[in-house]
């Protein structure tokens, strides 16, 4: 079927000539960044007072890396879906590790935090009127008032801009709360606040349902995810570049936890305590190469453009460890980048994140985590475009088959309040909407098969339902498969093959019904890096 023009789609000559807003923060804040964090090269000093150094502290190289609990020394030795270890677990073996120290994340008034979120979206509307001299960024009283008066609507910016780029800019808002000493719940006002600031004041264009609830909820999602990475790289031992390289990557991930490190002392200072609060996590890094299949209806094997792509896969935490759980204390977080054509280069982010729950410990050998969970769902490619909200149960099994396998399952099903997905025409190049808004439900089945420590068979399937709010009236059923097999080389290398088949059913009010199938191939090798291990080698 022929895609419409953009005229076609109800956009107005205005909005067809309007600039896609790039990543405005990033650009504002490496350039302040910079200037601050390269004096740290030189200025870090130690001013750690050794009389009152901790009798258990995180160091790195060789020496003792998490705090003991005990006189016992555990091996967290890759107790995650798809390693390839069968060690046990133990109840609450990373102890107080957990938790941080107050002399790093002390807790500031609550206007303080509101203060640094204003400031950054100054500091952006800065950038975007003086700097990029964009449209939208001309503001005043009268636009404000008009914001103000005139109410809601569902903006037509591009997908990746909704989906990602408003979510990181709540995920900002959301960590300078965390930074400054509040908890998960409690700093989740705070991306509310930034966005609902943005929204009225940040710009001449009519605020949008869709990005209050995108920066608010996904930003919260990002917020924790980055805030929680940031602790694993934050060093306060480290000096010289190294120290620069560790926190102009915290900065990257979030800038307002970088400036309350600044105003807080913490920036430059180096001691002989590592007092973050850090989980276990394990990174698996897999690149290779893909052909996406363009026969009939997608389905051709092995027929279509090769191109190559980077895959990143976090696990932070232990889901098998007994403890009293936290807020995202077990994260799982899939980022793939690919080059194809246009500007489609972040093909999919996919996690969740545990919000609450319970170990259980049943008879037998068999390890569970039952919970709530938050999900983020994110693919844009030259196919179809899907982003899910989602909330519901999950549970997490390991379960060891004979003495040397390993079978780990995780099952979810969840709520979607909110989603993006292309409309029957595919995506397009414009710098508009080329997509509904609708909700729903989804499921998720993931489940790795480990023989011994050389093979592991894996079955991933999502499954998303998705009914139109605002777009092309009608129902959209899709469908994700992706079945794996890898082979350890040597140590924690591995080559593998993974098939993976896209399936698209909608039925639409008006256009009729659509069926569509894209399948991918691919070939790649992993590096595992299990980043910590609990007591003595």
């Amino acid at each position: 079927m022929k895609r419409r023009s953009t005229s076609e789609r109800g956009l107005t000559k205005d909005e067809t000539s309007c600039e896609f807003r790039i990543g405005w923060q990033m650009r504002a804040y490496c350039l302040l960044m910079i200037t601050l964090l390269f004096s740290d090269v030189l200025q870090a000093q130690y001013r750690a007072d050794r009389d009152k150094e901790s009798r258990s502290v995180i160091t790195r190289g060789n020496h003792q890396q998490l705090q003991t609990t005990g006189k016992s020394n555990y091996s967290f030795s890759r107790s995650i879906l798809g390693s390839n270890s069968s060690q046990g677990t133990f109840p609450g073996k990373y102890g107080d590790v957990r938790n941080e120290a107050a002399m790093v994340n002390k807790q500031y008034p609550w206007w303080g935090v509101a203060l640094k979120v204003t400031g950054a979206n100054i500091l952006t509307f800065a950038v975007d009127r003086y700097l990029l001299n964009y449209e939208y960024s001309r503001i005043g009283f009268n636009s404000w008032s008009d914001n103000l008066k005139n109410g809601w609507e569902w903006d037509v910016d591009r997908f990746g801009m909704n989906f990602i780029i408003h979510p990181y800019s709540g995920s900002v808002f959301y960590n300078a709360g965390r930074s400054s000493g509040y908890n998960f719940w409690e700093s989740a006002p705070f991306a509310a606040l930034g966005s609902l600031q943005w929204e009225y004041f940040g710009e001449n264009t009519p605020p949008a349902y869709n990005d209050i609830v995108n920066t608010t909820i996904n930003g919260i999602f990002l917020g924790e995810v980055a805030y929680r990475i940031g602790s694993h790289i934050i060093d306060d031992q480290s000096t010289g570049m190294e120290r620069f390289a560790r926190e102009f990557s915290v900065f990257l991930l979030s800038p307002t936890r970088t400036f309350s490190r600044l105003i807080e002392g913490n920036l430059f200072r180096v001691t002989s305590e590592g007092a973050g609060q850090k989980e276990p996590l394990n990174m698996t890094l897999s690149t290779g190469m893909r052909r996406v299949n363009e026969g009939p209806q997608g389905s051709s094997f092995w027929t279509g453009p090769t191109d190559f792509w980077v895959n990143v896969h976090l696990d932070n935490g232990n889901p098998f460890e007994v403890i009293s759980r936290k807020p995202f204390d077990y994260f799982k977080v899939r980022i793939s980048i690919t080059k194809v054509s246009g500007r489609k280069i972040l093909d999919n982010v996919t996690g969740y994140g545990l919000l609450f729950g319970k170990n259980l410990v049943p008879s037998g050998s068999m390890e569970i985590l039952v919970g709530g969970f938050q999900h983020f769902n994110y693919f844009d490619n030259k196919t179809f475009e899907l982003a899910t909200i989602a909330f519901g149960p999950g549970i997490a099994t390991k379960l060891p088959i004979g003495s040397t396998s390993i079978l780990y399952t995780n099952l979810h099903i969840a709520v979607v309040p909110l989603a993006g997905n292309s409309t029957f025409y595919g995506p397009d190049t414009t710098q508009f909407r080329d997509y509904n808004y609708g909700g729903g439900a989804e499921a998720k089945l993931e489940s790795t098969l480990n023989l011994g420590s050389w093979v592991s068979f894996t079955f991933i399937g999502y499954y998303f339902w998705v009914h139109t709010y605002v777009g092309h009236t009608g129902d959209h059923l899709i469908g994700l498969v992706k079945p794996r097999v890898t082979l350890r080389l040597f140590s924690n290398l591995s080559i593998g093959v993974e098939h993976s088949a896209y399936y698209s059913d909608r039925y639409t009010n008006d256009y009729g019904n659509f069926h569509k199938v894209r399948t991918e191939q691919k070939v790649f090798l992993s590096l595992y890096l299990e980043s910590f291990k609990h007591g003595a080698e």
